[in-house]
């Protein structure tokens, strides 16, 4: 049910550049297909924000009552070296680096990515088709195509015709570029090349004899172009027109170009109503590149193992840093911004540990129903998670506002506030309490408590050894403890 709604959600739509209002084809069903990695190498950190950022939306499309069909693809076949369908096979590529079969670093980088989005703390989506697995219905997409019209097939390869699909459709419409401005910004075809136009593209690309990856089509062995194998398996799993896609803004001006086209020119119908893309990350302001020398990958972040990182950050902080950037921002990545998102993670943590310190009033200072509806207002306005965060922040003074007794809760407050933290801390945000799912729960908790007792036991007595002795050596463990006038807090 929806009743959790305050105000009607909006998105921002790429195709239409302004907010829109949500309405999905067939409420309360929801179609989102977000483009997954090409698996022939680590998942890098903006594949990882743009998965993280359509969790979250994922997230709050479930949480306020729609059925979600969330379709993620893995590219494991058909990606050559650049977008105009040139140069070697990426995994046929990598799998002679590495000597193995192509299959098998498909399974490694396959199981890399879905590790990280793991240690991220993401959901898994409803269904997540491979290239491989979807041969057939690309094969038929491309026999749908050609039949309308706007394919043609040369020597075993079959071509988009991009000029002949703008004599009807308007190519360039989700970047809102004219078509004889992109072909200004192409080079002239060479006498090697056989397409007939500049901006044609491949939908199936015959295989040379060395090929590792090619199957059996009507053109003759081959395997499929990049962008035909998107437009199949999200007409086979969301229909012919479906709600929301997403992915990178890297991919607007070809993949998903092309995907528009392909998929128009096949069902004869606008493919997507929203279309949603993530910015693109920085480091220090500079644009991040391998090129650059200012990548890294997220198993770097976590282990600070890098020249412009001056140590680890946890899984957690990283996705929070990235929650207080508006998914369309540019995300810029610097050791002082980690650094702050690390203590106002830490900071929301464990003033969340600290409720049950509250003593409830009979009558209450703070408008709890207030700051749930900001809340809610900051997700229906385009998910906007920086605003949410700083409503969560005014959660956390209200907390410890509440157990100094400069605010007053009643006990209905208090419950309302859990709910409210369960909701868009945990539910909404992905977040987890790392200090908490690290410790080992409450075995650990268990042994922090008499090992408080005992340091309790030796400053009654007056033993301040003994006592300093176990603070500096749970200091030195990693486990901060300190004194305060309600007891002895802990964190690690």
């Amino acid at each position: 049910m929806q009743e959790n709604i305050s105000q009607p959600l909006v998105i921002y739509n790429t195709l239409s550049r302004t907010k829109e209002l949500f309405e999905p084809i067939n409420p309360p069903f929801v179609g989102m297909y977000v483009c997954g990695p090409t698996v022939y190498s680590d998942v890098h950190l903006g594949n990882s924000r743009t998965f993280i950022s359509f969790d979250m939306i994922y997230r709050y499309l479930l949480h306020i009552g729609y059925k979600v069909r969330y379709v993620r693809n893995i590219t494991d076949a058909g990606h050559l070296e650049g977008d105009n369908d040139e140069g070697d096979d990426k995994f046929a590529k990598k799998a002679k680096l590495e000597q193995l079969e192509p299959m098998e670093i498909v399974q490694k980088y396959t199981l890399g990515f879905h590790e990280i989005l793991r240690i991220f703390n993401t959901l898994p989506p409803s269904i997540e088709p491979t290239a491989t697995g979807h041969i057939l219905e690309q094969i038929e997409m491309v026999k749908e195509i050609l039949a309308a019209g706007y394919a043609y097939e040369l020597n075993g390869t079959v071509y988009f015709d991009v000029e002949k699909y703008s004599q009807e459709y308007d190519y360039g419409i989700l970047t809102n570029r004219k078509l004889e401005d992109l072909l200004e910004g192409t080079r002239e075809l060479s006498g090697q090349d056989e397409k007939k136009g500049r901006l044609d593209f491949a939908l199936w690309i015959k295989a040379k004899p060395e090929t590792l990856m090619k199957w059996p089509s009507p053109w003759g062995w081959g395997f499929p172009g990049w962008h035909i194998e998107c437009s199949a398996m999200s007409t086979k799993y969301l229909g012919a027109t479906f709600d929301i896609h997403g992915g990178g803004m890297d991919l607007q001006a070809t993949h998903h170009t092309n995907e528009i086209a392909q998929s128009q020119a096949c069902n004869h119908s606008e493919p997507v109503k929203y279309w949603v893309h993530t910015n693109m990350l920085t480091v220090n302001g500079a644009r991040m590149s391998k090129t650059a020398g200012n990548g890294f990958l997220p198993k770097e972040l976590f282990t600070g193992d890098h020249p412009l990182l001056e140590r680890g950050y946890s899984p957690m902080t990283v996705r929070f840093f990235m929650a207080q950037s508006h998914y369309r921002s540019t995300l810029d990545f610097s050791n002082e911004a980690l650094q702050a998102a690390e203590k106002g993670y830490k900071k929301l943590m464990e003033s969340i540990k600290r409720i049950p310190k509250i003593e409830p009033a009979k009558t209450s200072s703070v408008n709890i129903d207030e700051i749930r509806k900001n809340c809610y207002d900051a997700m229906n306005d385009d998910f906007n998670s920086p605003v949410l965060i700083s409503h969560l922040f005014e959660v956390v003074r209200i907390i410890n506002s509440a157990i100094d007794k400069t605010e007053r809760l009643t006990s209905s407050d208090i419950e309302a506030l859990k709910t409210l933290i369960q909701t868009f801390v945990f539910d909404v945000l992905g977040l987890i309490d790392e200090s908490e799912a690290n410790a080992g729960g409450d075995v650990i908790n268990g042994l922090m408590n008499l090992i408080i007792d005992i340091r309790k036991s030796a400053r009654e007595n007056k033993d301040w050894t003994t006592s300093d002795k176990i603070r500096d050596q749970l200091k030195a463990a990693g486990v901060e403890i300190k004194d305060t006038k309600d007891g002895v807090e802990w964190n690690i």
